[in-house]
Parts: structure tokens; sequence; C-alpha cells
């Protein structure tokens, strides 16, 4: 007899998540370029009072991810908002960042 749990059924994928990337990683900048062929991210932790901060991961996409993901994105926030109330989107000062003409946050 065949335990069936773990087999993924057709058209499925089994993912698994280890337990250091279940901890997650904190990140309040995100800064977003992109080639013909793909959009890099990179998620950036800046602290009051610290001159320089570090990438603390980068994800790369293909142009079809990314715009998958901005749908995907965009329908959580909603949800989030028609649960929660309104995100509300407090205006930054601009972050000088000395690393790339193209970065967006």
């Amino acid at each position: 007899m065949s335990d069936t749990k773990d087999t993924p059924k057709q058209g499925q994928i089994n993912i698994e998540l280890d337990e250091k990337v279940a901890e997650g990683t904190y990140s309040n900048l995100a800064i977003i370029n992109h080639s013909v062929s793909e959009f890099v991210i990179d998620f950036v932790s800046i602290m009051p009072g610290t001159p320089k901060s570090k990438v603390k991961s980068r994800i790369i996409l293909t142009p079809q991810h990314a715009k998958r993901l901005v749908k995907a994105l965009s329908e959580n926030v909603h949800r989030f908002e028609k649960a929660h109330g309104e995100i509300k989107d407090y205006e930054q000062p601009p972050i000088p960042l000395n690393f790339g003409p193209t970065g967006q946050a």
C-alpha cells in the first residue's frame, strides 16, 4: 500500500520550506532594476542612524513572472484592505542611493 499523502498529484508541485528561509528577512526598501530579459529586485533593510546598508536578498525574475508577481501582490493588498482597512502610504523623503541610476523604491 503506497502513501499518497506525500506524493503530489499530477499538475501539483511539492514545495519544501526549510527553517532558515521560513524565518524570513526583514526589508523596508526594494530596489528594482530590469533588462530586456529579467527583473532584479534587491531587498534592503535601512535603519536610522546607520550610514551604510546591505542588500539582504536578491530575487531575479523573468518579465512574465514579474508581471504575475505584480498581479498577485495587487490581489493580496486588495484582500488585506478589504479585511483590515486601507493601508496608508505615508510620503517618505527620498533615500539617497549611490549604487545605480535606475533604482526604484
